[in-house]
């Protein structure tokens, strides 16, 4: 038994035969299966749009909510990360999510790339990859500013309205003043017709929960996100995309692997995929 949470509990390994894999709908390469309990937490209805794990064919009188919720999203990832099917008891809905639907990784490393040393790290996958770091122009100030009363200004003495003024331009003389912080990048590079290769780098607080227990993730962690963009981003919720689709995610998925170890070879660290499953970079 594997307890998932305080109220949900994972119970197997048991065999599993052709003539099980039938009974139930399942797949014939079926050989192993495993009884998921956990609470019947139900919500609306699923609403019309995406769905990419087809939780909304297997839930159709009311979306799991909670605990259930939390239990459907994780053996769904498991069953795409282990090449799985998952059965709804109930509906008897077999989903079987294709590992290649979500091909986004990211590296997580103690080890800071600048940006001009992150794109020689991914030009050595995409030639023509570029930095993504446009300026934003400041269009100036909301208009009203300085016309209109601000909520809670009313009844300010003159001279506190002076001292107020005074702070906030000290506050940003001293911003302007200090040199630029640079908290995170961007690189990315033109496929085509297939989208687009990004490479995005920020620290995050929070790493995955598979690496809370390593030493240099204890405090946070810079995150190196290996992203493709569809041409249409709407496909990538949708459970059976478009041929056009398939085909564009199936070029796209040797990219992002080949630049994942790029990275991982320039700042080590460990590789996790979308659903943070830890990844052997040998595996890329």
């Amino acid at each position: 038994m594997l307890r998932l949470s305080r109220h949900s509990r994972l119970v197997g390994p048991y065999a599993f035969g052709p003539a099980d894999a039938a009974r139930f709908g399942l797949p014939t390469s079926a050989v192993t299966a495993f009884v998921v309990e956990a609470p019947h937490e139900r919500g609306d209805p699923p609403y019309p749009g995406g769905d990419r794990d087809g939780l909304g064919r297997a839930f159709s009188d009311g979306m799991p909510v909670r605990d259930e919720e939390r239990v459907a999203h994780w053996l769904v990832a498991a069953a795409r990360r282990l090449g799985g099917s998952v059965r709804i008891a109930g509906s008897g809905v077999v989903l079987t999510p294709p590992a290649e639907a979500v091909i986004d990784l990211t590296v997580y490393s103690d080890v800071w790339l600048e940006p001009t040393a992150a794109l020689a790290v991914m030009k050595r996958v995409m030639p023509r990859a570029r930095l993504a770091m446009d300026p934003v122009p400041w269009a100036g100030p909301p208009p009203g500013t300085g016309t209109r009363e601000v909520p809670g200004a009313a009844g300010l003495s003159d001279a506190l309205r002076k001292n107020l003024h005074a702070e906030a331009d000290a506050y940003d003389v001293a911003a302007l003043s200090a040199p630029d912080e640079l908290t995170g990048y961007g690189v990315e590079a033109e496929m085509g017709i297939d989208g687009l290769l990004v490479l995005e780098a920020a620290g995050e607080d929070v790493v995955p929960l598979v690496l809370s227990a390593l030493p240099w993730a204890a405090n946070g962690a810079i995150a190196y996100r290996v992203r493709w963009q569809a041409p249409d981003f709407q496909e990538l919720e949708l459970e059976r995309p478009s041929l056009a689709h398939r085909v564009a995610r199936g070029r796209a998925l040797p990219l992002v692997s080949a630049l994942t170890r790029e990275v991982h070879h320039a700042v080590g660290g460990e590789v996790v995929d979308a659903a943070e499953f830890l990844v052997d970079p040998a595996d890329l």
